[in-house]
């Protein structure tokens, strides 16, 4: 495939250009908001991007807590943070989206600079700490679209816990933003796994998740999918801990993970915007060297559960392979975001292409007949 995106963009944007990454993400988010609008104007544009970057295909599709996802793969949190372009991501040709991290106190997040690229790693590190304009503004910004337009694909929410809110008061904290936000997403996302605020990945002990997950089951009326995202820097026992409290508290699912704070085998040393070492550098690493590790966690739960807990594979996802490694090892889902950044607007088709072509090498049916085939091809073997 003719690909402007690698060939062309990438480079200039990447080598030649240098653009400051959280820059540039601003610009695509304002011009994604634009591209997404629903104005007869724009619709012409809307239905060349459908053509170019969707691609369609049954065997493609699955239903899961009531929804209908037309293909796995999905937006991951921290590309829209604040919903401006929620209605741009169906243009793409995501089976869903998620929105977030989203706290209860708008918070301008730490300070810059705090997002950038590894090439040589494919990788991103990032610190932003939460930056958003809080929950009410996100219910305020959907309402009006909801009210018409609401996308035809899933939109999760993701949520977080705002800085200024004590560990001991997390509980209430998540509750405040699940209960302005309840209407407005298709599952929701229970955050506690960012290297990025202060203390949060404490919460992913049981005695202080327990609480968090009881007081949003509590509020959750209308029996929304409730989902914990998890830090892959978790040791096994830690991640049986989260599982254990996942199916003590009735949830939908995990995502499994996070970014990393491992700087293990990176070919970047020095980070060239700072210059410093990339061991002193704070922050997560997303993108491929993550791949492995996010692909080892799925197979655990995967196995631990026997299947039993749908799991969300994010990490590393860059190709067809890549997503068929983490279906095949237990995903029901997947997200990309650092991948998306790297491979462009045309990935998802490619991706999907690929994916249908390894169902009919392996004489599949449809997608879920590969969720855990790599267990079930072990255990026949």
């Amino acid at each position: 495939m003719n690909d402007p995106y690698r060939q062309y963009l990438r480079p200039l944007i990447f080598n030649w250009l240098k653009l400051d990454p959280e820059w540039l993400h601003g610009y695509a988010i304002a011009t994604l908001h634009w591209l997404g609008q629903p104005v007869p104007a724009r619709s012409g544009i809307q239905a060349c991007a459908r053509q170019q970057f969707g691609y369609a295909d049954p065997r493609l599709g699955q239903r899961l807590w009531g929804l209908s996802f037309p293909n796995p793969l999905g937006l991951a949190a921290g590309f829209d943070k604040d919903g401006e372009a929620a209605l741009a991501w169906p243009l793409f040709g995501f089976g869903y989206a998620e929105l977030g991290t989203v706290t209860r106190y708008a918070q301008p997040g730490n300070p810059r600079p705090r997002l950038f690229r590894l090439v040589e790693d494919e990788a991103a590190l990032n610190r932003m700490g939460f930056n958003n304009q809080g929950a009410e503004a996100l219910a305020a910004r959907l309402a009006p679209l909801w009210a018409d337009h609401r996308p035809s694909l899933p939109i999760g929410i993701n949520l977080g816990k705002s800085k200024i809110t004590p560990l001991e008061e997390a509980a209430e904290d998540y509750r405040t933003s699940f209960r302005a936000l309840q209407n407005y997403g298709d599952y929701f996302v229970v955050n506690v796994s960012s290297p990025n605020t202060p203390g949060l990945r404490t919460l992913q002990a049981a005695d202080q998740l327990a609480p968090i997950l009881a007081a949003l089951q509590a509020e959750n009326q209308a029996q929304k999918p409730l989902l914990v995202k998890i830090a892959p820097d978790l040791d096994w026992p830690a991640v049986d801990t989260v599982i254990d409290l996942a199916q003590t508290h009735g949830l939908a699912g995990i995502i499994a993970t996070n970014t990393t704070l491992s700087r293990e085998g990176l070919a970047t040393q020095v980070l060239p915007q700072t210059g410093r070492p990339i061991t002193e550098e704070a922050g997560g690493i997303s993108g491929a060297p993550l791949r492995q590790r996010s692909t080892e966690v799925i197979h655990h739960i995967y196995q631990r559960t026997g299947g039993q807990l749908p799991i969300v594979g994010v990490g590393g996802i860059f190709t067809a392979e890549d997503a068929w490694e983490k279906i095949t090892a237990g995903a029901t889902l997947l997200q990309t975001y650092t991948g998306w950044i790297y491979e462009g607007p045309w990935m998802v088709q490619r991706m999907m292409a690929g994916l249908v072509a390894k169902l009919e090498a392996h004489q599949l049916a449809t997608l879920g007949d590969a969720v855990g085939l790599r267990h079930r091809s072990s255990t026949s073997s």
